[in-house]
């Protein structure tokens, strides 16, 4: 392979890295916070190659590690954040100290709990949060109200909320116990509180929400707040598209 075919879009770099993601990357060139060879750059249209010296605030970019992807069990009541202004807890207070720098795949709400992944590979994170990739994110939900069966699977057809459209949804009714239902729902979006304003839609109030898998990825038996890694040749194996 030539020099200039290895060459790469340089936020494309930077993510591999596991700095931020490709947006991210974009944002910190805009404000002037990444230098290239020695020279501050105002442009994300640019290659560069294995040779090529890469700074990002002033500090070279770390070597690529081995792509890896990690299962976190995330708890109630915390952010899917790095710090927040309002001191609040993050998931980052729940990670073992010698986990190496990771980014999430999307967010959980801060009370949402469950499958969380976590990758240090910001390319990786980019690919598995779009809708184009089209996996199945699933949940279990238990929300205050009854609905019924014939309800549930219109949404196989979609739903329009306050304007917005979410596309086919899966749900089902597990149980009823009093005043609850138990209720499994899966999406492919991942739109901002959408499993929360669905259940809102249909006149429910969700009381807990646990995400149980994220395409090929399960929760299973994770025990809250533990972290576990995925293996690489099962990695492979599960985001053929991605390493192909």
């Amino acid at each position: 392979m030539t020099e200039e075919a290895k060459k790469e879009r340089i936020a494309k770099v930077i993510a591999r890295a596991g700095i931020c993601s490709r947006r991210e990357a974009e944002r910190l060139i805009a404000e002037g916070k990444v230098s290239l060879n020695g020279k501050v750059l105002d442009t994300p249209a640019v290659t560069v190659g294995p040779k090529d010296k890469v700074s990002v605030n002033g500090k070279p970019l770390p070597q690529a590690e081995e792509t890896k992807l990690y299962l976190f069990h995330k708890p109630s009541g915390c952010l899917t954040t790095n710090k927040d202004p309002q001191g609040r807890r993050t998931i980052f207070d729940n990670f073992p100290k010698d986990l190496p720098r990771v980014m999430t795949v999307g967010r959980l709400d801060y009370n949402t709990e469950g499958l969380l992944l976590l990758t240090n590979d910001g390319e990786l994170a980019r690919h598995l949060e779009s809708p184009q990739t089209g996996w199945l994110r699933k949940y279990r939900v238990r929300a205050y109200g009854r609905v019924d069966e014939a309800r549930l699977k219109s949404l196989k057809d979609g739903l329009t909320v306050s304007g917005i459209e979410y596309g086919p949804i899966e749900a089902s009714l597990e149980s009823v116990k009093g005043s609850n239902s138990w209720l499994s729902i899966g999406i492919r979006e991942g739109k901002n509180r959408e499993v929360r304003k669905i259940m809102e839609a249909l006149g429910l109030e969700v009381n807990r929400l646990i995400r149980v898998s994220y395409g090929p990825f399960e929760l299973g038996n994770l025990p809250r707040s533990a972290i576990k890694q995925i293996p690489d040749s099962a990695l492979k194996s599960s985001i053929k598209s991605f390493f192909k």
